[in-house]
């Protein structure tokens, strides 16, 4: 039986092995940071998102409804055929 005699020797040796542990375990709370952040960019860009629509949304209507001002103004007050207005 030199088979099993050498795995109980090699589970032995790796259950008093905990050097890897270590890294391992930083390796998780990286992993878990991370998602923590996504999931809070993803939260955040859905407000930052609403709000750059808000305010496209009333630049938008504040630009249709103010009054043609400077050459646009002179261009609709021309007749179509004469003269420009003085």
């Amino acid at each position: 039986m030199g088979v099993g005699n050498h795995l109980r020797s090699i589970l032995r040796l790796l259950r008093g092995d905990e050097r890897g542990q270590d890294l391992a375990e930083y390796c998780l709370i990286t992993a878990l940071i991370a998602l923590i952040g996504l999931a809070i960019f993803i939260h955040v860009s859905g407000g930052v998102s609403a709000i750059w629509g808000t305010a496209n949304t009333a630049l938008v209507s504040g630009n249709s409804a103010a009054p043609a001002s400077g050459a646009a103004a002179a261009a609709a007050t021309q007749p179509a055929n004469g003269p420009p207005a003085r």
